[in-house]
């Protein structure tokens, strides 16, 4: 797939991206029955980001770099049985239904907005997030149950992960141009 004679798993990636879909809807409905307590996970998140600068390129230099480094946890965490992925996944769903509700109740963006706010860079960025659990299911998978000494199947795992990751990382950079230069001004934010 893509050139990188790499056999993508697309239904582990498909399947990857329901787990978010689902953790999703199961994060804005827990804020819906749970006001208080998805407000109070919102403002713990926000003061772990830090505040939204000014600058589009800081913005974009501090999504980048975040999501990368979720991307490179989502690769190695493949290698924990391959469950790590699945994990990450699910909670990432679960906070960004948990946001859109918060977000959503607090009345400062309309639901328009949020959608926005999210549709532009999440079409590339989750499924990039996703190619990275991918790609660490990969290399666990070639180490398990390659062939040959498991010095070269960790080798080739790791070889076929890391074109897997280095895709990720590529869609990444894309997204967040995206989330920094174009979400605000298509979600008018």
């Amino acid at each position: 797939m893509l050139g990188l004679n790499v056999d993508v798993p697309r239904r582990i990636l498909g399947y990857l991206l329901i787990v978010f879909l689902v953790a999703s809807f199961a994060g804005y409905l827990f804020a819906v029955g749970n006001p208080g307590a998805a407000m109070d996970a919102v403002k713990k998140l926000a003061e772990q980001i830090g505040p939204i600068s000014e600058s589009s390129f800081e913005n974009f230099v501090k999504i980048f770099t975040n999501n990368s480094m979720v991307a490179l946890f989502m690769l190695l965490s493949g290698l924990f049985f391959g469950l790590g992925p699945w994990l990450i996944m699910a909670f990432n769903g679960f906070m960004v239904g948990l946001v859109v509700r918060a977000v959503q109740e607090s009345g400062e963006l309309s639901f328009p907005q949020i959608i926005l706010g999210l549709i532009p860079h999440g079409i590339i960025e989750i499924p990039a997030i996703a190619l990275a659990g991918v790609s660490g299911i990969i290399w666990y998978r070639e180490i398990i149950k390659g062939e040959g000494e498991t010095g070269e199947r960790f080798k080739r795992g790791a070889v076929k992960a890391l074109k897997l990751f280095a895709l990720s990382v590529l869609l990444l950079l894309v997204a967040a141009v995206i989330e920094a230069y174009v979400t605000p001004r298509v979600a008018g934010i």
